[in-house]
């Protein structure tokens, strides 16, 4: 149960590790990188995983659901289907079946899928552990590269996502060489119009992949908020998250080809939410 699992995390908290889908976690026990004295299994915790619709107007995910249940669930087509389509490029089938979303979040690798959209659409997280619960904004949550806000004996429990407000819409998309793998930089974007649709009344643009963290461009989504959104504006939010941005070179791609996604990908995903927030009812 969810209240032994707490429990287990108290008493063995000078070195533990979570393991629940193990898709991140055994690859790096495997290459040495940790070492934990415990692996405490939530996997058969079943109460940590569901995906329901709070009344207070949000959805609620456990933090042991899969991508896989994600991805096939009626209630997230309805209400995100970016995340429907989030899930369905993120890594291979089988991964999706025994990943899960809280694991991918609390791993805190920047190049993660799920925290762009997430942070876009203005997500919440519930932590607990046997003294208390809290609830932080998602993009609160991340700290630094593998890094995150989890305190000794704390669990990530569940993601909270708002129902999107009228005239909003969410769009993702990541770069990458081959399907389903590792986005070289990805990028998320929310749109909110003003009633008329004339103008921008707010925007979230969050990179994935371009600094420590899942980056909220801020200076980006400023020059759109109070303006009436066209190419050659949306051209100007790229080259300004472009800016922001703090990429690394590694093995992938250089920081300069990064910086270059970062700016034509806004620049392409800023649009596509503009155009569905147009729609949007």
């Amino acid at each position: 149960s969810l209240q032994e699992t707490l429990s287990l995390l108290e008493k063995y908290k000078d070195d533990y590790k979570i393991i629940c889908g193990g898709q991140s976690l055994l690859i790096l026990m495997r290459q040495g990188l940790v070492a934990p004295e415990n692996l405490i299994d939530i996997k058969s915790v079943k109460e940590m995983s569901y995906i329901e619709h709070d009344p207070k107007n949000s959805i609620r995910i456990g933090s042991a659901t899969t991508h896989r249940e994600i991805e096939n669930s009626p209630l997230i087509k309805k209400h995100f289907p970016v995340l429907v389509e989030m899930e369905e490029n993120l890594a291979s089938v089988q991964t999706r079946n025994w990943g899960t979303i809280g694991g991918n979040l609390a791993h805190g690798d920047p190049a993660g899928d799920p925290g762009p959209i997430l942070i876009a659409s203005n997500a919440t997280v519930k932590t607990a552990s046997l003294d208390r619960e809290r609830t932080l904004p998602l993009e609160e949550f991340f700290i630094d590269i593998f890094e995150t806000a989890l305190e000794e004996g704390e669990l990530l429990t569940e993601i909270q996502v708002p129902i999107l407000p009228k005239k909003t819409a969410v769009a993702y998309e990541k770069f990458n060489i081959i399907k389903n793998h590792q986005g070289i930089v990805s990028v998320a974007a929310s749109i909110t119009l003003a009633e008329d649709g004339a103008k921008c009344r707010d925007a979230r643009i969050v990179l994935g992949a371009a600094a420590a963290t899942p980056l909220r461009a801020r200076e980006a989504e400023q020059m759109l908020i109070g303006n009436k959104i066209d190419m050659k504006l949306l051209a100007n939010v790229g080259e300004k998250a472009s800016e922001e941005c703090d990429p690394v070179s590694d093995i992938h791609a250089t920081e300069t080809y990064r910086r270059s996604l970062v700016k034509s990908l806004t620049t392409k995903i800023t649009k596509k939410a503009w155009e569905l927030s147009r729609a949007a009812a």
